[in-house]
Formats: structure tokens, C-alpha cells, sequence
């Protein structure tokens, strides 16, 4: 099946008020830019957001948060976001903060089928024990706060229980794709690009470089996990910032 979409405006086009969305990216390296925009202008509304950051101030998901489109965020990192940090203080944004690790895995279980896990990851503190505040009020104080989740015990060790992620759609960027959605990360870049692509019911891919076909062994992602692939120009492709320079005087 040919999974080319002819622009990133009309791989987005259909994307709901309400819907929730796992991001790829991590930082700066390997964020689908191209896609964020046309959905930025594409304007809906009330998103939930599951990445691992919320994109930096002006770049990637911050240019959403900032228009007021992203309601939820699930991550594992607030970061250097001012905008971001200021929303969540002012109970403008609701936060679910998860261990990395976990976070991966949940997207993966998700995208694979698997409800829920247990991993020790957690235990004895208030990511299993509850308490974390989600959502704060106006006046400061929390509106909403994590549950506790459940703890059991296996071979003398607890883990606690974390629920698989499935969402509605998936934005995620490779290096190469071709025709059937079938898709290769370069580098760092691939972080949570898989794992965001398995969990999204309709995936989206923008890809630095289309292909006809992938020989098998060099695919990091099956096709099966992708709906629509949109090429990007070779000016898009080559526009990836560097979130902090470390240079001598």
C-alpha cells in the first residue's frame, strides 16, 4: 500500500479537537517540526500530548503549548520550558510526570497489545504511592493530583502496576522511509520515535528521505505501525537546531 501523503497539512488534517497525540523527539534531535506546524495551523484544540518533553520555547510541542492547544502533557522531563514551567505552575496545563524508562515502556506495551506492566520502577515513592500533583489551581494549591497504583509483590520484590499508552495519533520523524511506512531513525534521533509510532492508532511519519522500498534488515520500524508518510523537502530536512551550543572562547 502507498502511504504517501502529499503534504504535512493534509497528514493532520483530520486531527480532532480533544485528540491525544504521542510525540517523538527527545530535546531537539529527531522532533517531527514539520508536522507540529501544520498542526499549529491547522488550529485544534484541547490536546493531550504524550512525549518526553514539551518541545523548548518557540520549538516543537512549545509552539503548541504557548497558542493554548495542549490541555495534558505525559513526559518524564519539563526541562529548560519556561513557557511550559509557567503554564503547569498556573494550572493552565495538566502534568503527569513518569519515570523515563517507564514512560518508553508504556508506549511500547501500548503499541504492542499489553494493557499493563509491572515494573519496580516508582516503588516507595509518590509515583506509586500517589500524591504528585497534576493539575494545579489558580490560587496555587492542587486541583488534582496522581492516584495511588496498585504494588505487588514478586519473589520477595515490589513492582508497581503501570497501564499501557494508546493514542489517537502519532507525530514522528525518520531519516528514511519508503512507500509502505516502513521507516529507519538516524542515530540519537530514533529515542522515542518507535515507541511513539507504535502507540498512535493513526501514525504519521515525516521522512528526510522517501524511498520506494527498505531492504528488511536495515527497517527499524515495520510499515504496519505507520498509516501516512509525508516526504520532506531537502530544506526541511536539513533545518535541525541545537538546543545548547557547547563552544570555547
Amino acid at each position: 500500500m502507498d502511504k504517501v501523503v502529499a503534504s504535512a497539512t493534509a497528514a493532520v488534517a483530520d486531527v480532532p479537537d480533544g485528540a491525544s497525540l504521542a510525540v517523538g523527539g527527545f530535546g531537539l534531535s529527531g522532533v517531527p517540526n514539520v508536522l507540529i506546524d501544520a498542526l499549529h495551523a491547522a488550529g485544534p484544540g484541547g490536546l493531550s500530548v504524550v512525549s518526553n518533553n514539551c518541545g523548548v520555547d518557540g520549538g516543537g510541542l512549545g509552539i503548541l503549548l504557548e497558542a493554548g492547544q495542549i490541555v495534558r502533557v505525559t513526559g518524564s522531563y519539563i526541562g529548560d520550558n519556561k513557557t511550559f514551567a509557567r503554564k503547569y505552575l498556573a494550572g493552565e496545563v495538566e502534568v503527569e510526570l513518569i519515570p523515563q524508562g517507564t514512560l518508553a515502556e508504556r508506549l511500547r506495551a501500548g503499541g504492542c497489545g499489553i494493557p499493563a506492566f509491572y515494573t519496580p520502577a516508582g516503588v516507595g515513592t509518590p509515583v506509586a504511592e500517589g500524591g504528585l500533583p497534576w493539575r494545579y489551581a489558580a490560587d496555587g494549591s492542587v486541583a488534582v493530583q496522581s492516584p495511588a497504583k496498585e504494588v505487588r509483590d514478586f519473589d520477595g520484590t515490589p513492582y508497581v502496576l503501570e497501564r499501557g499508552i494508546r493514542t489517537d495519533f502519532a507525530l514522528v520523524r525518520a531519516r528514511r522511509g519508503d512507500r509502505h511506512g516502513n521507516l529507519v531513525f538516524g542515530k540519537a534521533s530514533r529515542n522515542f520515535n518507535p515507541l511513539a509510532a507504535m502507540a498512535g492508532r493513526v501514525t504519521v511519519a515525516e521522512v528526510e528521505e522517501l524511498v520506494d522500498a527498505l531492504e528488511p534488515d536495515e527497517v527499524h520500524l515495520p510499515g504496519v505501525f505507520v498509516q501516512r508518510v509525508v516526504e520532506l523537502t531537502p530544506e526541511q530536512a536539513a533545518a535541525k537546531g541545537i538546543e545548547k551550543r557547547t563552544v570555547r572562547a
